[in-house]
């Protein structure tokens, strides 16, 4: 997939192209996607980045990065990925100045938008406009109940059959390793500690199973109270791996919440507790 940040790196063909953020890109999104793919024009997309909410001022968990968003539209399909800056002189574009900058100029010939797609300063174009820009709205199937609000509720109370369920495949955790206490390599199970984006969402504190590099992975969310801790640490521990991990990113899956954090009476409770989470980490099945 060709990635691109401004109109003039595009060339100019015949396109089918699909706005809008694509924040989970979830099954929602994918009927978007899939409408401008199954088009027979060149599927291409334009994403918005930041979150136009957090521009505007509003706090958003987001879930994904933009990293891991383009990865996603690469992998269902799409050929050119516009990446639009969303500035205040983004925002000022009339609905005319909006196709005529991101759609006419690369060739569009159909879109791909939700039903209430609204674009151009003040929200003023309309799925309307496009038709009357001489532009093919293509049917988009709706897929109901499924929104990235929904999905960021789920994650947050730790229901991640909920959220898999409508993003079409697990969660999943995004960061890069970091240096940690480096006590679990002490306690026989070393873990990777993941640096994360504070503006992405993270689930309930407790201890998880999913996967990671093809491993099961163990992985704590907290504050580690059994050691006193106070700020959130996320630490996977990827089963029968043996590497070095730092500095690179990491994407974890989670696919079942296994249990609360807790404090223990001794060390050896706390070990003998992480044996068990490791043999449920082994047992448990992928959510989607």
């Amino acid at each position: 997939m060709r990635i691109a940040h401004a109109p003039s790196q595009l060339d100019r063909r015949p396109r089918a192209v699909a706005i809008g953020t694509f924040d989970g890109v979830h099954r929602g999104h994918r009927s978007v996607l899939g409408a401008a793919i199954d088009s027979g024009l060149e599927p291409t997309v334009i994403t918005l980045d930041p979150h136009p909410r957090i521009v505007l001022g509003n706090r958003v968990d987001l879930i994904t990065t933009l990293e891991r968003r383009l990865e996603l539209l690469a992998e269902a399909g799409v050929a050119d990925t516009l990446v639009a800056a969303f500035t205040p002189e983004f925002m000022r574009l009339s609905p005319d100045e909006f196709i005529a900058t991101y759609l006419t100029s690369i060739g569009a010939e159909a879109v791909a938008v939700g039903e209430d797609f609204r674009f151009g300063h003040r929200r003023a174009g309309s799925v309307a406009t496009l038709v009357e820009a001489g532009l093919e709205v293509l049917p988009v199937e709706e897929i109901v109940d499924v929104s990235s609000t929904a999905i960021r509720d789920a994650v947050r109370r730790g229901d991640l059959a909920a959220s898999a369920a409508m993003l079409g495949r697990p969660f999943e955790l995004d960061g890069v390793v970091v240096a940690g206490d480096q006590r679990g390599g002490t306690l026989g199970y070393p873990t990777a500690n993941i640096a994360m984006d504070p503006q992405l969402v993270s689930p309930r504190y407790g201890i998880y199973a999913g996967e990671a590099l093809g491993h099961r992975a163990a992985v704590s969310i907290g504050t580690n109270p059994h050691y006193g801790g106070t700020e959130r640490r996320i630490e996977p521990y990827l089963l029968d791996f043996d590497g070095d991990l730092y500095g690179r990113r990491l994407v974890v899956e989670l696919w079942t919440r296994l249990r609360d954090e807790e404090v223990f009476e001794s060390e050896q409770a706390l070990v003998a507790q992480i044996a068990r989470d490791v043999e449920a980490t082994r047992a448990a099945a992928r959510p989607v």
